[in-house]
């Protein structure tokens, strides 16, 4: 479903006016979203070409979070010298530059009619293009939530993101069961309750998670002998056992530049060998840096922590750039190739309480290197 910037701004005033109404009956339904095994979702502003060239003359512009069918994935047909990335997206009205454009799929669930028994909550998975959720506490929390209120933007949850559900209700005007969705806190590997922001949303967006996605990989191979390698020059990572690479994947990393295009060690990637993975959590609130060139995302999921106070391998949502050195020191790859990641590495986390810290000498080894030419 490909939208205007008249029905996007129209679609955003909506929302905004929706404020005024409490939480319960703010829920709006899912979608609708178009036909498709795969879409795609648009992270940024983008041009719509009629062949996958960026010197082509553009017919059409879409903007963010306008859903598309996902035909099939094609290489330039012109190489664009200034990006290491020559995917693009064909569409059935044409090509969309992939880096911005999120793999989705529309798969709604049937809700919970209630929490688990003895449960204060489980977690679930966001997996459909993305569903609109309010708030139910009066002002926000988080930085991006009052951005989003001030801005008057709608408040959404994405394709792939994780979240602790803790309450599940009707909608008193759709009759649709709605959960709340937030993020957890822990101390000392315990739960210890929740963030501030309570988020309602539609529970058909959501799939629970399962004990049998946290089993461990390979869990028979001596500890010692696993390790992963991120190279920061071909920005790839890869996983070893011994000698055995069992498993590779293309990634971002610390990104070389500051929000004005200058070069800049600000968001680098630690390199070094013999870090060591010392928590990992099926999803967190990361926030950090500046006004003008800082953070603040929830649900970014399956969470690999191996330097420092937050340098971590992690599912991405918000874009699809990996070959591109873009983050903030952590390494983004791909939700499925994040979640591989964890498992197969140690500590071992169960699906409750879903994070776990440990002391040094800690988990499995990273080494992260880069090529001089």
């Amino acid at each position: 479903m490909a939208i205007t910037r008249r029905d996007f701004l129209k679609m955003v005033g909506g929302t905004a006016g929706l404020m005024a109404l409490q939480p319960f009956s703010r829920v709006m339904p899912l979608g609708p979203f178009p036909e498709g095994e795969r879409l795609g979702r648009l992270t940024a502003t983008l041009d719509l070409k009629s062949a996958p060239r960026v010197d082509y003359a553009s017919v059409g512009t879409l903007y963010p979070d306008t859903i598309v069918p996902w035909l099939r994935e094609a290489v330039a047909t012109s190489i664009d010298p200034n990006v290491i990335n020559q995917r693009w997206v064909e569409t059935p009205q044409g090509y969309l530059y992939s880096a911005y454009v999120q793999p989705v799929k529309n798969l709604p669930n049937t809700p919970l009619s209630a929490m688990p028994a003895g449960k204060s909550g489980f977690w679930a998975e966001v997996t459909v293009p993305y569903v609109d959720f309010v708030l139910e506490n009066s002002e926000p929390s988080s930085s991006w939530l009052k951005n989003a209120r001030a801005n008057g933007l709608p408040t959404r949850l994405y394709y792939s993101q994780v979240m602790w559900i803790d309450q599940v209700k009707t909608s008193e005007v759709t009759g649709n069961l709605i959960y709340r969705a937030t993020q957890p806190v822990f101390i000392d590997n315990k739960f210890a309750g929740v963030e501030n922001d309570l988020m309602w949303a539609e529970g058909a967006a959501f799939r629970v998670l399962t004990p049998e996605e946290m089993t461990p990989i390979n869990p028979q191979v001596d500890p010692t002998q696993k390790r992963v390698v991120a190279n920061l020059t071909y920005q790839t990572l890869s996983c070893f056992e011994g000698e055995t690479e069992v498993f590779f994947c293309k990634m971002s990393s610390g990104r070389k530049w500051d929000a004005q295009g200058n070069s800049t060690d600000t968001w680098s990637t630690p390199l070094g060998d013999g870090h060591r993975t010392w928590r990992k959590s099926i999803s967190i609130h990361m926030a950090g840096g500046t006004v003008d060139a800082g953070y603040d995302t929830v649900g970014v999921n399956w969470c690999t922590f191996f330097s420092g106070a937050g340098i971590a391998i992690h599912s991405t949502f918000w874009h699809n750039n990996y070959g591109t050195a873009r983050s903030h020191g952590c390494l983004n790859v791909r939700p499925e190739d994040a979640k591989w990641i964890f498992r197969w590495t140690t500590p071992e986390v169960s699906l409750d309480p879903g994070d776990q810290t440990v002391g040094m000498p800690g988990g499995t080894q990273v080494d992260v290197r880069q090529r001089e030419y």
